[in-house]
């Protein structure tokens, strides 16, 4: 028989959604860690999903639900989707081994060269960084997602001159001024 109280102490889909929006809005965009966030964010043109999945199976088939949502819905309505996944994944070795998966289901999907997904994780570590390295956050969320981009979207901000290179090494700067310390004193205070 299965505890009634196992699923007490979970995290709501508006506790998810909420902590996801002070990610983005005290980080990715607070910080510029992505300078092409802030348009389809306060244009309202960015979906924030959440998945009750429970294992990568039925992650998966969540996934492929976005990725279908996403190429059918209006680019100018929605120009990117993220699908939170607050319980399933939350060892970032099986995450990132997950992300195999997700490059074979962009592929069978026909979707490789019109859909991308970026990665975020609240563990997330580069290969070649330590797990306590300041700069692992610019790709540290609240709780891991996928981010469902358009091909599209992407090239139009590498028409626009602006070299992604860069803006992974501002980001690397940007996050070793701010310390540990600084990273800290974004997530205190007011929860608004």
């Amino acid at each position: 028989m299965s505890d009634p109280h196992a699923y007490a102490n979970e995290p709501g889909d508006d506790d998810v959604v909420a902590a996801t929006r002070r990610w983005i809005e005290r980080a990715v965009i607070g910080l510029n860690l992505c300078p092409f966030a802030r348009a389809p964010y306060v244009q309202d043109r960015l979906r924030i999903s959440v998945s009750h999945a429970r294992d990568a199976d039925a992650l998966v088939e969540d996934l492929r639900k976005e990725l279908e949502w996403l190429q059918g819905a209006d680019a100018k309505a929605y120009e990117t989707s993220l699908l939170v996944h607050p319980f399933v994944l939350g060892d970032f070795e099986d995450y990132n081994q997950f992300l195999d998966v997700v490059d074979a289901l962009l592929e069978a999907m026909e979707l490789d060269g019109e859909i991308q997904v970026a990665s975020f994780h609240p563990d997330y570590c580069f290969a070649d960084a330590h797990p306590d390295d300041i700069e692992n956050a610019t790709n540290r969320s609240p709780w891991p997602t996928l981010h469902l981009l358009r091909e599209s979207s992407i090239d139009r901000a590498l028409e626009s001159g602006m070299d992604t290179d860069a803006i992974y090494e501002r980001n690397i700067g940007t996050l070793r001024t701010l310390g540990r310390a600084g990273w800290d004193a974004l997530w205190s205070g007011r929860e608004d």
